[in-house]
């Protein structure tokens, strides 16, 4: 097959459970399989690794893993699949459990080093101790590097956060974002968190009765006025930013984006220059036909009107706008974008009272 990225095109039953899929993903990156428990998600995981047997068409940047002429088995696909269960070997450490796989590569086929691995896990000081001494987050991470170590093609994730607590799923995300950052292999990520998939994901699939209801990239899914489902109360956007100025007066800081900037209370940690991603939710945005500097909210941006929908509930509008080239969502009533007489093409005044640090 000749083109780059994923192609996944699965039609077939088990028992009263009918998956029916076509999907070209990006070839790198992280993407989202997002939906409610029994959407068919980790049924196409695990169709895609040859776990479960099903006609289809299977292609990873170029490399035919199933099709009409070849159908190869899960052994012969180069893949690392991560379960919710870390599955360590208990009576190795975690420089063992990492070597376990690591070995068995030839030399000369070897993408990722172990070095390379221990540090985008922060593994190097728990190299000598053994999985029973690991928190939950540190033997996911374990799992993790010991699957990077077989040099795969793919890395899928099935829900690995699911059986973390809060804090552990929170220790967990800057390794995954760094992962997600710096491999040059596509990542598949199952996933029925909101709040995982915003901070995570570049591109997400949304899965219902084992169909595709949308897919595209994070940014343009989550910014459209047809908000699929699991976002209805939480619509709003995602948006790359980058720190570009702090006031230690106010406890604020500066973050710009396509478009404009924002402020927003200071974080410890974040520094000039660094990239951050931020969500603006659209019960968080109001509008005005012009100026409105006298008031308390600071966020004020030009931006135009560029569609209004109907929201999920009776009485309330969803308005898309454009800052620049981003989007943006505003939910007002209904009587508020009559009254104002709010129509697509319009320059308006978004007032954003809140802005959240996406961690």
């Amino acid at each position: 097959m000749g083109t780059s990225g994923i192609q996944a095109r699965f039609a077939c039953h088990f028992g009263a459970f009918t998956l029916d899929v076509d999907l070209n993903l990006p070839g790198s990156g992280l993407t989202a399989l997002f939906g409610h428990s029994g959407c068919g998600k980790t049924t196409l995981l695990r169709c895609m690794a040859g776990l479960q047997t099903a006609d289809g068409v299977m292609c990873v940047n170029r490399d035919e893993w199933q099709g009409e002429r070849v159908n190869r088995p899960v052994h012969q696909r180069p893949l690392a699949y991560v379960f919710q269960e870390t599955s360590l070997f208990p009576h190795l450490s975690v420089k063992r459990n990492l070597m376990y796989g690591y070995k068995r590569i030839p030399k000369n086929e070897r993408k990722i080093s172990f070095d390379q691995a221990t540090e985008w896990l922060g593994l190097s000081h728990l190299l000598e101790r053994m999985p029973v001494k690991l928190s939950g987050g540190e033997r996911q991470r374990v799992a993790i590097a010991r699957a990077l170590l077989t040099s795969p093609k793919l890395l899928l994730m099935d829900e690995p956060l699911s059986a973390l607590d809060q804090n552990s799923k929170q220790e967990i995300m800057p390794y995954l974002e760094a992962l997600r950052d710096n491999l040059a292999i596509p990542m598949l990520y199952v996933s029925h968190s909101t709040a995982e998939v915003a901070r995570l994901a570049d591109y997400i699939v949304m899965m219902d009765k084992g169909r595709v209801v949308a897919e595209g990239p994070l940014q343009q899914i989550m910014a459209s006025t047809d908000q699929p489902f699991g976002f209805e109360e939480d619509a709003g956007v995602i948006l790359d930013a980058t720190i570009s100025e702090r006031d230690d007066q106010w406890h604020l800081c500066r973050a710009d984006f396509a478009g404009g900037h924002l402020w927003l209370r200071a974080v410890e940690g974040l520094k000039i220059g660094q990239g951050i991603r931020l969500q603006v939710l659209a019960r968080d945005i109001s509008l005005a036909r012009s100026q409105q500097t006298d008031q308390s909210i600071q966020n004020l941006l030009p931006a135009k009107v560029d569609e209004i929908a109907s929201d999920v509930s009776p009485g309330t509008s969803m308005v898309r706008l454009l800052a620049g080239q981003t989007p943006f969502l505003s939910r007002l009533t209904t009587r508020a974008v009559h009254t104002l007489a709010i129509e697509p093409g319009q320059t308006v005044w978004m007032q954003v009272k809140s802005v959240a640090l996406v961690n």
